[in-house]
């Protein structure tokens, strides 16, 4: 809003003349970010107070870890505070006709919507298995997905027909191959395994907000990169018009996630729920795709991906098939807790092991 606004005056006004700030992502992307946290910082305290009156409270799950159970009675669906910093800093800085922008906001708002729908339901019935089911929150969530494929992949698609459907592999300046209509089925798969990679390892304080924040600082970089006809050029990336708005976005999203930080940071005051992680996850998964960094996700999610496997193995194969577990506990951090490592520690080894891959990640811009 404030970018079409001060377009406009500028285009009225001579004097207004430093509003062609405003046509800089540089300068919006750091007002996005400022704006984000500051929102964060205003809203925090009233909404942790509120979800206090109104019972909201996290319904702790069984994981074997005792230390789990201290923290049975705090706020939960701080996500929705992820989703109202990142929206509202959005629509003021960012150009609102951007195709890019508008389907990442999309997966924001549906995604976040799903996990706010699973965390009310666990709420209200006291318990932390009587939310959404699984059938119920992959179909919703597959919904979204056939229709960004649709979208995607149509005449309307922001990367254009030529790109779409071209599947690009790190540290090769060639794409790999044209998967023409079986690339939708690639999407569909790709953002509802990334979807609940996020939603998985949601579960220390600050475990999924920091990775979460480079991994999407990682990909800004990248739409900036490939929304630059120059940088995309010198560096042989495929010029995505209009992908450089994506970086006014990716800046709200980490505003909003430091800003969160200092409420989930341990001892945590507040957790984003399900809320938080699929609308993490959703567009994490939307960005990705949009910026062809498919298969740069299992590098730079590699954390994730982790995460998740190892929770799927221990239940679908392990007690499931097997009838035994696998490994001592799952996810991975539960495990590490097991073996007699302090949350502090654990989620701070995962942070650097994050940090490590995002830095990996930025190196294929290069080394190509």
């Amino acid at each position: 809003m404030i970018y079409h606004i001060g377009r406009w005056l500028q285009s009225q006004i001579d004097a207004l003349g430093f509003l062609r700030l405003l046509n800089y992502l540089s300068f919006r992307s750091i007002m996005s970010a400022l704006t984000a946290v500051l929102i964060v910082f205003l809203l925090s305290s009233r909404f942790i107070r509120a979800m206090h009156r109104r019972n909201f409270l996290d319904r702790v799950r069984e994981t074997g870890i005792p230390s789990a159970f201290e923290k049975a009675g705090t706020p939960t669906m701080g996500g929705v505070l992820l989703i109202v910093a990142m929206s509202v800093s959005v629509l003021l800085w960012s150009n609102l006709a951007n195709p890019f922008l508008l389907l990442s906001l999309a997966a924001l708002v549906w995604f976040g919507g799903i996990g706010f729908w699973d965390d009310w339901l666990k709420s209200s019935r006291g318990s932390g298995q009587e939310g959404l089911g699984e059938i119920t929150k992959l179909l919703l969530q597959g919904l979204f997905a056939l229709v960004f494929i649709m979208i995607y992949l149509g005449p309307l698609s922001p990367v254009g027909a030529g790109i779409a459907t071209q599947l690009y592999i790190p540290f090769m300046k060639r794409p790999l191959w044209d998967l023409g209509l079986f690339y939708g089925v690639f999407i569909f798969l790709f953002m509802l395994l990334v979807a609940n990679a996020v939603n998985i390892a949601d579960g220390l304080d600050g475990l999924a907000i920091t990775p979460s924040i480079f991994v999407a600082g990682v990909l800004g970089v990248f739409a900036y990169v490939m929304g630059n006809t120059i940088y995309a050029g010198y560096l042989q990336y495929p010029y995505l018009r209009g992908a450089g708005e994506l970086a006014v976005f990716v800046s709200a999203f980490i505003g909003a996630g430091l800003g969160f930080l200092w409420y989930n940071a341990y001892p945590a005051q507040i957790f984003m729920g399900d809320t938080g992680s699929l609308a993490i996850g959703g567009v994490v998964a939307v960005l990705s795709v949009l910026l062809k960094q498919e298969l740069l996700f299992p590098l730079l999610g590699g954390l994730f991906l982790v995460e998740a496997l190892t929770s799927q193995i221990q239940d679908k194969v392990g007690v499931r098939w097997l009838g035994r577990r696998i490994f001592y506990r799952a996810p991975l951090h539960h495990s590490l807790q097991h073996r007699g490592f302090a949350e502090t520690k654990v989620v701070i080894r995962l942070w650097i092991v994050a940090g490590i891959l995002a830095l990996l990640s930025l190196a294929t811009l290069k080394i190509r």
